[in-house]
């Protein structure tokens, strides 16, 4: 029986389990514990090496010393090395549309258009069809690392990890039994999920958690302009943070300032171009008035992106969005999967597809610079807007299988909305076989996090690569 990416609608629940199951042939659940590769591993720092050769020079060694400063953050930027490691991997052939890099921060609190505090995904930078387990096993991998970081025992280690993949696995399950249209529609509200967990919650946990969702209703978008800006004689701009945020004037001191305000004016106005035509409306209510660079996260750190303030009518009605230089995902040279000519429409398509609400600013663009001749894509979003992240070093075991659980729900509802449900619950089935080796997995993944760690610490020692602790 031959499937497509996702499912055949013509056939029936029966047909699509059988298929489903089927994939055993080509992977045993029990398989999935092995992380030896089918042929010989390229070098990782030679990996993360081609990927920095396109990113903005000066920014490399910031990206390199933000990996050095712990196994877990090597691991937030080495998307690249672990997509190599699992496209060496035999895999079932269950395809969705991936994260891409679905470790636990990018797991979060985020603000729906309705105004609704959700918990869902958040990165889509390497979003792409592919395997249903690689996101699996990178999450699971994630919480190994996590605990490890926090001195927790082997035992709580493999905990988290079987509580993400239960989790995973039993709502995939839910799913599989569900009409299309209410897998659609399903989401995680926040409070609703937070009443529903408090019975099995400790008193310490309900407090933690009831502080996390009011803390995110308070980042907002207001907060980060207040944070962001500053009030100059030509009136409310960016405030310059050196090497992390350089407004645009200082950037290229004067120098083709007018060539590289073109070009991200032209980002802008094809960014409109990709929204709604009320999006467009609403975004017309409001004019550019600063561009600053900003470095962000672990992984993204050298690629290009700007902030761009925006002012509607006074300075107390601002718009802060964020273009960000969308690349190649990590995952195309492995999945055989789809291409697309811009890689910022690959972004803001993965995501819509996976997230169950979206930024409704969510675009893309492309550009052609005039100082390099070089086309660029990009893709746009609001810079902050409820926003709650974790963070796990202040985690208990307890904590910490709490939020595997939030994580593993939340992975299936992505995977289910693109991917076939049924199919995938078929091939995990009831018992835990695929749990235990998605931890065994979690352990051999994390000891070779470490190596390729210190693979990288010995490259900056003799040279090799040159980094930044910014």
């Amino acid at each position: 029986m031959s499937m497509p990416n996702a499912f055949t609608a013509s056939l029936s629940p029966r047909e699509r389990a059988e298929y489903g199951r089927s994939a055993r042939s080509r992977v045993s659940r029990s398989a999935h514990a092995d992380i030896e590769p089918g042929g010989e591993r390229p070098d990782p720092i030679g990996v993360i090496e081609r990927q920095s050769a396109t990113r903005v020079p000066e920014l490399v060694p910031i990206r390199y010393g933000r990996m050095l400063e712990s196994p877990f953050r090597f691991y937030r930027g080495a998307a690249a090395i672990m997509a190599t490691d699992l496209g060496l991997l035999p895999d079932t052939g269950l395809r969705v549309q991936l994260c891409g890099d679905a470790h636990l921060l990018n797991f979060r609190l985020l603000a729906s258009p309705e105004r609704h505090l959700v918990f869902d995904i958040n990165d889509f930078d390497e979003t792409l069809d592919g395997p249903f387990e690689w996101d699996v096993k990178r999450l699971a991998a994630s919480f190994v690392i996590a605990a490890r970081a926090n001195g927790f025992p082997t035992a709580e280690q493999d905990r988290a990890v079987r509580e993400c993949v239960q989790a995973y696995r039993t709502r995939m399950r839910e799913f599989a039994g569900m009409r299309s249209l209410d897998i659609w529609y399903a989401q995680d509200d926040a409070d609703q999920m937070r009443e529903l967990m408090a019975s099995s919650m400790s008193k310490e946990a309900r407090r933690r958690t009831a502080q996390a969702t009011a803390k995110a209703r308070t980042r907002t978008h207001l907060q980060a302009f207040a944070k962001l800006t500053r009030v100059t004689a030509d009136g409310r701009r960016i405030a310059p943070d050196p090497p992390l945020i350089t407004p645009l004037e200082d950037l290229l001191n004067g120098s083709s300032v007018g060539e590289e305000e073109k070009e991200l004016q032209t980002v802008f106005e094809g960014y409109a171009g990709s929204l709604s035509s009320e999006r467009v409306h609403l975004l017309s209510r409001y004019h550019l008035v600063d561009i600053a660079r900003k470095v962000v996260g672990v992984g993204s750190v050298g690629t290009r992106c700007w902030i761009l303030l925006l002012l509607g009518r006074d300075d107390d009605d601002p718009l802060l969005l964020q273009a960000k230089e969308a690349q190649e995902s990590v995952l195309a040279a492995h999945t055989g999967g789809q291409r697309y000519d811009n890689q910022g429409r690959r972004v803001v398509a993965g995501q819509r597809l996976i997230q169950t609400t979206s930024d409704i600013f969510l675009g893309w663009t492309h550009t052609v610079s005039g100082l390099d001749g070089q086309q660029r894509d990009f893709y746009v979003r609001q810079l902050r807007d409820w926003k709650g992240i974790a963070r796990p070093e202040t985690w208990d075991p307890s904590m910490l299988r709490l939020f595997a659980w939030l994580c593993g729900g939340s992975l299936a509802r992505a995977h289910a909305r693109s991917g076939d449900p049924v199919a995938i619950a078929a091939y995990l089935g009831g018992g835990d076989r695929f749990d235990r080796a998605l931890a065994e997995f979690g352990q051999a993944y994390a000891d070779r996090n470490e190596r390729d760690f210190e693979a990288l610490g010995e490259a900056a020692r003799t040279g090799r690569v040159r980094t930044d602790d910014l």
